[in-house]
This record gives C-alpha cells, structure tokens and sequence, in this order.
C-alpha cells in the first residue's frame, strides 16, 4: 500500500506525487458513518509527473482532458467502509485508468473482402428468406 505506485510496465509513480484526501463517507454505515473519514479521494498531476516519459505524457493528456482539473486526475472510492479498502480501491482505479490512457493506440484496420464462399452464403441466405416471405403471402382467388 505504501510506497510507489505501479501503472504497467515500468511506469511506476512515487509516493510522493500522489495526492490523498479524505473525508466522510455518504451511505450506511451504522454508529461510526459521521466520524470516520472513510471516503478516498486519489489525485495525480499528470502535466507534472516523472513517472511519464514525453510520449507518454502527452498521449495521457489527449486521452484524459476531459478528466482532468488543471492537470490533475482524480479518482474517489467510498465503495467500503474501511478506509483502508478505500485507498486499495482508488489506487487501483487511478493505475487502471492511467494504463488505459498511456496504452499504445490500436493498430489500424486492414480493408479485405469478402471470401467468395462468403458472397455465395450470403445470396442463398437471401434467396431462402425471400422463399419463406412469398409463401407467407396470401394466395389470390
């Protein structure tokens, strides 16, 4: 739990750039729901950390700017009503988004075309259900 964080790989971020808050848990929670601060609130300057080379930094910037607060990515995690599962929980949240957003781009489609026994399927599918269309209809005197 202490100590730094590992994204994937060797991206790996110290402890000293993450940012906890915590505060009061909403929900159940019996006697001890408005004195124990259980909620988790998990930051991450993204614009600032070294635990992202450049690349990485700008791809997590592109990828996240809808999330982030002047450069900041925040997860919260009040799931638990333990404090401590809460930190597990948010620390994993932020590595899981974090890894999403750093992960290289997909590789690009390559158009091919239909096989030929593929093509011919597919007529034979259209021909029988034109079939079973005509002989639903009614008939004429």
């Amino acid at each position: 739990m202490p100590g730094p964080l590992r994204i994937r790989g060797s991206v790996v971020v110290p402890e000293a750039e993450l940012l906890w808050r915590f505060s009061r848990s909403s929900g159940p929670g019996g006697q001890g729901v408005n004195t124990t601060d259980s909620r988790v609130e998990l930051g991450l300057d993204v614009a600032a950390t070294s635990a992202l080379s450049p690349l990485l930094r700008e791809r997590a910037l592109a990828r996240l700017a809808d999330r982030l607060v002047d450069g900041v990515l925040t997860v919260s995690a009040s799931e638990q009503r333990s404090q401590w599962q809460n930190r597990l929980s948010a620390e994993q949240k932020l590595a899981d988004v974090l890894a999403a957003a750093i992960a290289p781009p997909p590789r690009p489609r390559v158009a091919t075309r239909p096989s030929a026994a593929a093509r011919r399927r597919r007529l034979e599918d259209k021909k029988h259900r034109g079939t079973i269309k005509r002989l639903r209809r009614a008939e004429p005197d």
